[in-house]
């Protein structure tokens, strides 16, 4: 099995997409950027963009993991809405499953949260809807990791000291959703 990564530092933080072969036993590749938005790639023009085309047509994925920008589907919903339609339907005319990895909010009560003037239970939310709707809009799979913080996150600590990235169990959580989103699709195909 061969899955392809398409995000940013959500997706490489602590090692996930390693995480996420050993979970599955697949080959993982990524194509991420820092800060990048999955309408970068998209772009033939960029760097991502290019490498992320060619991957598409010329390479055979059984599943391409599709992770916006943190707070993309919060901030610039309708573009992420584009952006998803627009590479679940390249992924599907090449034959591999396209999954959406849904991020979360920033943390509770962190400087970042604050910073931007943002509610912590209204960012939540609006994730968790944007990501369900835009795989449902889609037939994309769902691996809802920013769900799983929400449930977890008053218990156990996920998250970096920046208050965005995952630490190395929140990058684990988002590893196990994810392989377990794939593993039952890969059993249920059968």
């Amino acid at each position: 099995m061969r899955i392809l990564l398409l995000g940013n530092s959500l997706t490489t933080a602590n090692g996930m997409p390693r995480m996420l072969a050993e979970i599955t036993g697949a080959e993982v590749v990524c194509h991420t950027r820092g800060g990048a938005r999955l309408a970068e790639h998209l772009k033939g023009n960029t760097r991502l963009g290019a490498k992320t085309q060619a991957a598409l047509r010329e390479e055979n994925w059984d599943c391409v993991v599709l992770q916006e920008m943190s707070h993309g589907p919060f901030t610039a919903t309708e573009r992420f809405f584009s952006s998803v339609e627009r590479l679940c339907s390249q992924i599907r005319q090449h034959g591999a499953v396209p999954v959406l990895y849904a991020t979360w909010a920033y943390e509770k009560g962190g400087s970042k949260l604050e910073s931007k003037g943002w509610d912590y239970e209204e960012m939540a939310l609006a994730m968790s809807a944007a990501y369900s709707k835009a795989a449902q809009d889609n037939g994309a799979l769902l691996a809802d990791v920013g769900q799983r913080f929400y449930q977890l996150s008053q218990r156990e600590q996920l998250y970096a000291a920046d208050g965005v990235h995952p630490n190395e169990q929140g990058s684990r959580l988002a590893a196990e959703t994810i392989g377990q989103v794939i593993l039952e699709h890969k059993e249920n195909v059968k």
